[in-house]
């Protein structure tokens, strides 16, 4: 009877031990426990974050880098015309003086067309005021008969886009 008592405690203390794993299991986590976890949470999310930020930024300077070559595409197909008819020009060695200077004018023309287009302005003209966020004095005279910081002349065309200077004016000024 000794041996069957033995089994007996034997296997009352292995259902005592089953009961309480499931209710350490079935507890409620400890505060270092929902600690760890939060900070776990949050460290995960700042790591998405973070891969988000530099998909992001990868993404943003690839697109810069095509929009970029794409405006400088669009920009010079509307150039080609014009290349294609100096092109014409050149290989026509036939063509009388006039009809040289006509067809020179016409492309003239044609490139002032495509810069109005592009909202590309010309400026620097003889008697405008001089004005150094404008224009480029290279030289100065003095004439009694102009006014004191008139151009009086001018070497270069000054050319804007909106209000950017895409050059300025090389002019002469008078003092």
């Amino acid at each position: 009877m000794a041996k069957k008592d033995t089994k007996k405690n034997s296997t009352q203390e292995e259902v005592t031990q089953e009961a309480e794993t499931k209710v350490e299991e079935t507890k409620e986590p400890t505060e270092e426990e929902k600690l760890q976890a939060q900070l776990s949470e949050a460290n995960d999310k700042f790591l998405r974050t973070l891969a988000e930020y530099d998909n992001y930024r990868k993404r943003s300077q690839k697109e810069k880098e095509q929009a970029y070559g794409d405006s400088k595409a669009a920009v010079l197909s509307e150039f080609l015309p014009v290349l294609d008819n100096f092109d014409r020009a050149a290989n026509n060695k036939e063509a009388s003086l006039e009809d040289y200077q006509k067809g020179i004018d016409m492309i003239f023309t044609q490139f002032n067309d495509i810069f109005k287009k592009l909202g590309v302005e010309a400026f620097g003209e003889k008697g405008e005021d001089f004005d150094p966020n404008f224009h480029q004095a290279v030289m100065h005279i003095d004439d009694e008969n102009e006014k004191d910081n008139v151009i009086v002349d001018v070497f270069t065309k000054g050319y804007k886009m909106g209000d950017r200077i895409l050059r300025p004016a090389i002019v002469k000024v008078a003092n």
